[in-house]
């Protein structure tokens, strides 16, 4: 692809997130007009309530880019390390572990702080996908895509029982994780930014860093051994990349879902495969994705709203039949 034909392309998708950016400012259970909201933000002034509401819907639009971001790209690493198209956080079940451990620690340890949160998300993320590639590695195929999906699948069913198990018996504890579990952006602030800002930038330079390692590994493990990759190494800081970016979000906004399977694939038929392309812009077409599910939600559920990952989950479904249908599932 030509390099002016990116550039245009690159453009259009900042373009895109600004005018996301305008959306969610704008739009909610009260509506603001867009030249007050440029008016507000260029402190030229407004309305003083507007101001208001436009200074709380200002965190929850950027904790949606941080963390549609670190979801696509998540999505984009875990495709890469499994060169399976649809290796997504939810569909391989690291969300439901993640989702399984906080509501651990919160019925056995009293954990009720973000910070908490994060730790036990990053641990029940991290073994719940080395538990899931473990599986799908079974038998003489090793992990295959339709494998590492099944068996994501059946994971995630085996830890959502768990989690009803834990939960159930325990009403304060289905008080502090049901609306968690739901995915949701609706109440972050500040305070949430500042804590997974530090996780998901070291995720972000970890997966940069292997862009190289990630576009030989795509040619086969026996090619890129020869071109000097250490391909366990480079699977292992991809992996531990992806489940940081998602633990960290999942942590703090729930399990949301989808969005680390389309944004890859979106970008791959725009850049194609080339993963220095692929990364960044899975980034911004993650925080575009999400930021723009969130103000549809907010417009489906008005007065109140609808949470975003239950929006993310019914744009995305249509998006997994299609792929998983597509050449058989046998590999990117």
């Amino acid at each position: 692809m030509k390099i002016r034909k990116k550039l245009v392309l690159f453009i259009a998708i900042l373009a895109a997130i600004l005018f996301c950016v305008l959306l969610s400012l704008a739009w909610g259970s009260r509506s603001i007009p867009f030249a007050e909201i440029i008016d507000i933000l260029t402190g030229k002034g407004g309305d003083s309530f507007n101001v208001d509401v436009v200074r709380t819907r200002i965190p929850r639009t950027i904790f949606g880019i941080l963390a549609g971001a670190a979801l696509g790209v998540s999505g984009a690493l875990m495709q890469s390390i499994t060169r399976n198209p649809i290796a997504d956080p939810s569909i391989l079940g690291v969300n439901t572990g993640a989702s399984l451990f906080v509501v651990c620690g919160i019925a056995f340890f009293n954990i009720n702080l973000p910070q908490q949160y994060i730790w036990f998300a990053l641990v029940g993320g991290s073994l719940t996908s080395a538990f899931v590639y473990a599986v799908a590695s079974i038998g003489g195929e090793g992990a295959t895509p339709l494998k590492l999906a099944l068996s994501g699948a059946a994971v995630s069913m085996a830890f959502g029982s768990l989690v009803s198990t834990v939960m159930l018996p325990k009403s304060n504890v289905m008080d502090d994780f049901r609306f968690w579990q739901v995915g949701s952006i609706g109440g972050a602030g500040w305070d949430d930014i500042k804590i997974i800002v530090p996780y998901l930038l070291f995720g972000f330079v970890i997966a940069i860093c292997l862009v190289p390692s990630l576009n030989s590994l795509a040619l086969g493990d026996e090619m890129a051994t020869s071109l000097g990759v250490n391909t366990k190494l480079t699977r292992g800081l991809g992996a531990l990349a992806g489940v940081l970016l998602c633990g960290a979000t999942t942590a703090l906004a729930g399990p949301i879902g989808f969005v680390g399977l389309m944004i890859p694939h979106f970008m791959r038929s725009l850049f194609g495969p080339d993963l220095k392309y692929i990364m960044p812009m899975s980034a911004f077409g993650g925080a575009c994705l999400l930021v723009i599910s969130d103000v549809m939600g907010r417009l489906a559920g008005s007065p109140g709203e609808l949470e975003v990952g239950i929006v993310t989950a019914f744009l995305g479904a249509p998006v997994f039949i299609m792929v998983a249908r597509k050449a058989k599932v046998k590999s990117l």
